[in-house]
């Protein structure tokens, strides 16, 4: 079973990117839950929010302490949580940075990082630096847990014919550039 804590600030779409791999996880036949962990949180806060996705039934229905991947939505979060808490020995963190995943192993001893500038994506592709629907691209890479193709539906459903088009666009580069290691 695949166990993904994501997490964000309220406001960049951690929850719905959950929602979306859940989504499209169940599309392919598999089972998939996903839900988000906030209280009274303000805008800008930090939140997580939790994706399970297996070829069975799940049967849990706690939140995610051991995930097998952490995706990071905000860089800044970094230094102010411990994205990797409870991560598993083998497992991966998906991060939006600009930087080198040698240095991010280094700086923060992670086992295995795939590291994309989410950012910039979104922002040649949206125009918007909302990293939501473009880490997706990073951790379906990083995962293997669905193809590209898989999300498309999901993501035209919930962004619309505007949108829709370029939030995939946006994923799929993504899932072309990300470095894992």
């Amino acid at each position: 079973m695949w166990e993904i804590r994501l997490h964000g600030r309220g406001g960049q779409g951690a929850v719905t990117s959950a929602e979306l791999l859940a989504r499209a996880a169940i599309a392919q036949g598999k089972f998939a839950q996903a839900f988000p962990s906030f209280g009274p949180e303000r805008r800008g806060a930090p939140v997580q929010a939790f994706v399970r996705v297996d070829d069975k039934k799940i049967l849990k229905r706690e939140k995610i302490y051991e995930p097998n991947m952490v995706m990071v939505l905000d860089p800044t979060l970094l230094d102010v949580v411990n994205v990797a808490e409870g991560l598993k020995e083998d497992g991966t963190v998906v991060v939006n940075s600009p930087q080198a995943n040698d240095e991010l192993k280094k700086k923060y001893s992670w086992p295995n990082v795939a590291a994309v500038n989410a950012t910039r994506i979104a922002m040649d592709i949206l125009s918007v630096p909302i990293t939501n629907t473009t880490m997706i691209g990073a951790l379906l890479k990083a995962s293997g847990i669905l193809e590209p193709a898989d999300m498309e539906a999901v993501i035209l459903d919930r962004f619309g014919p505007k949108l829709g088009p370029k939030n995939f666009n946006a994923m799929s580069k993504a899932y072309e550039v990300t470095n894992i290691n």
